[in-house]
């Protein structure tokens, strides 16, 4: 995972190294994760020797089939002179077109023995077009559609920010008027506070662009490929819109949502193109309808999270006290769970690639590794990672890590004493039938202190704001957990399988 945090805030290839058998298989989750979430990474693994391929040798496993499903390219090494040219290849396809992870195997021999070096890097491979033609009519056909459109609704997705596109993306929707929501991975492709960022979609997202959907008569789709989290049930999304979905990887286009009109390419390049053919416009009467629905929001969820009248905190209120102490403008890096959608929607953001988080996959233990990455790509920002209880204790040992590295990330462990989002689930939808989500946890404070890693605990919330600064102000890594409330929720909520428009506020 720390690979994936690097890429994620500068933009680079991710390189990670495992040894053999064992060492390549735990490398399996990261890499699905990657692949799901469009991460360039180039894994390099050991293998016996090419003499031993084939007789179940000691630590020989089919690295090449195991990690083919997760992986956009592998492949195996066995000859020392063919290592520069499998490794330029390996770091052009990663990078190029819809990123993704790659597998170079390495054989033993292949390793130890002497070749006269020569590497040259990859720029085309013949049976490989990583992106494709542009096509301008259908650009000329979606500028039309955005003149006429009343009610149109751009949905932001992770694509812009890998497309280094975040300037084309505000040039466009300053100059259409056009409300932009974002996906879960899109986060920070443009300031928390611009005046047409309407929210995040989707299943924990802001209620207005949730239901605000299917009013829409467009949807415009930038460097995003309608996952079902964010589309709900797709028999009734954007039930009365015309849908323009600009995209990079062909195989998305129709997958899920059929697009009236699909412009193919690096959006880098097809923003500018579709922003110079629109005429400048604005949607206020449309915008004030989101604003509508955020006074809602705010009275019936946002202000009871943030400012909680009860006596015990609510992640909602800790982690908007820790973007403030941060002047929100740090990374933020979240494990998985109900204080991943928390900091989703209670985090803010000035700059772009300030959110790490596993989109697709999911993955518990994700955060705190991935942390450490995003700190060692961008060491002059803050970075700070909120986690559960249950997931922290899924890569705890990473904190012997960062005591070894002195990484400075600092980790914000919301303990609820509970599988927080499953609890959730099983209370909504299965009468608190709760089966394997409350937890019995360990003396988090004394794992700490046993990997000299300074720590804090907060039960209280008149202790809260002193331990947030003496966290910010920490020169090293620190450790921060706060005590929540065991049952808090997080709404809006889409139910599994509903309309957008079916959203709960409670």
């Amino acid at each position: 995972m720390r690979p994936k945090g690097m890429r994620k805030v500068t933009g680079k290839v991710g390189v990670c190294f495992a040894t053999s058998g064992p060492g390549a298989t735990n490398t399996v989750t990261g890499l699905a994760n990657a692949m799901m979430d469009s991460t360039p990474i180039v894994l390099i693994t050991g293998q016996v020797v090419s003499s031993l391929l084939g007789t179940d040798a000691f630590q020989e496993t089919d690295v090449v089939g195991v990690t083919q499903p997760v992986t956009k390219w592998n492949y195996q090494v066995r000859r020392a002179e063919d290592i520069p040219a499998a490794i330029a290849r390996a770091f052009y396809i990663a990078r190029s077109g819809r990123p993704g992870p790659v597998v170079i195997d390495i054989t033993k021999d292949a390793q130890v023995n002497e070749l006269d070096f020569n590497y040259e890097p990859v720029k085309s491979i013949r049976s490989y077009k990583p992106e494709s033609p542009i096509d301008f009519h259908q650009i000329e056909e979606a500028a039309r559609l955005i003149n006429l459109s009343k009610k149109p609704l751009a949905l932001v997705g992770q694509g812009v920010i890998m497309g280094n596109a975040e300037k084309e993306l505000l040039d466009f929707i300053e100059k259409s008027g056009v409300p932009a929501a974002w996906t879960l991975l899109g986060l920070s492709a443009m300031p928390s506070d611009h005046p047409l960022n309407v929210g995040m979609l989707g299943m924990h997202g802001n209620y207005g662009p949730n239901v605000k959907t299917n009013e829409a008569d467009l949807i415009i789709a930038i460097g995003m490929r309608f996952d079902d989290r964010v589309t709900g049930d797709l028999s009734k999304y954007a039930t009365n819109a015309k849908v323009i979905h600009l995209e990079i990887d062909p195989a998305e286009i129709n997958k899920n949502v059929h697009a009236d009109v699909p412009i193919l390419g690096n959006v880098k390049k097809t923003l500018p193109i579709l922003t110079d053919k629109i005429t400048k416009n604005e949607h206020n009467e449309w915008l004030k309808e989101f604003k509508a629905c955020e006074r809602i929001e705010h009275d019936r969820i946002i202000e009871k999270e943030i400012h909680p009248l009860d006596k015990g905190m609510t992640m909602g209120e800790v982690i908007s006290k820790v973007s403030a102490a941060f002047n929100d403008d740090a990374i933020m890096v979240t494990d998985v769970g109900q204080h991943q959608m928390m900091g989703a929607r209670y985090f803010k953001f000035k700059q772009t690639r300030s959110v790490v988080t596993s989109g697709g996959l999911g993955t518990m233990g994700f955060g705190v590794p991935a942390a450490m990455g995003a700190k060692l790509g961008r060491p002059d920002r803050q970075v700070c990672v909120f986690v559960g209880d249950g997931g922290f204790q899924m890569t705890i040992q990473e904190l012997g890590t960062i005591f070894q590295t002195r990484i400075p990330v600092k980790i914000v462990l919301l303990n609820n004493n509970f599988l927080g989002m499953v609890r959730q689930w099983q209370e909504l939808f299965f009468d608190k039938r709760y089966a394997s989500t409350e937890l019995i946890n360990p003396d988090f404070q004394t794992i700490a202190k046993g990997y000299f890693v300074p720590s804090l605990r907060i039960t209280e919330r008149d202790n809260l704001d002193d331990a947030i600064k003496q966290m910010v102000d920490a020169e090293g890594p620190f450790l921060l957990e706060v005590v929540v409330e065991k049952e808090g929720n997080v709404f809006p909520m889409v139910p599994a399988g509903a309309s957008v428009s079916d959203i709960r506020l409670e």
